[in-house]
């Protein structure tokens, strides 16, 4: 099994920026792709960045040019910085982990306020 936690998260005016970081432990060996995704009340959990098992990144088109997703070459931590802040980001962020037996990993979330 694999165990991920989020952290960093909060309250930020808009064009601000936040750091989010994901930390996983136990199974990590069997991780082939992570990712965050968000979830805005009423809305669907939506793919926000996330890494290809070949290591390539994607973004989700909004969020391109303004989010940086990286991770530690063992990963175990998983980060996304998020730059020029908009109140439409507003939502809790999840980091996500699936592997190669098939399963998939949620953590518990971080919240991301965006004031305007």
């Amino acid at each position: 099994q694999v165990q991920l936690v989020e952290s960093g998260g909060g309250l930020v005016q808009a064009g601000g920026s936040l750091r989010l970081s994901c930390a996983a432990s136990g199974s990590t060996f069997s991780i082939e792709t992570m990712g965050w995704y968000r979830q805005a009340p009423g809305k669907q959990r939506e793919l926000v960045a996330s890494f290809t098992g070949g290591g390539i990144s994607n973004y989700r088109s909004t969020v391109k040019g303004r989010f940086a997703i990286s991770r530690d070459s063992a990963k175990t931590t998983l980060s996304l910085q998020m730059d020029s802040l908009k109140p439409e980001d507003t939502a809790g962020y999840y980091c996500n982990a699936e592997t190669l037996f098939g399963h998939s990993y949620w953590g518990q979330g971080t919240q991301v306020t965006v004031s305007s």
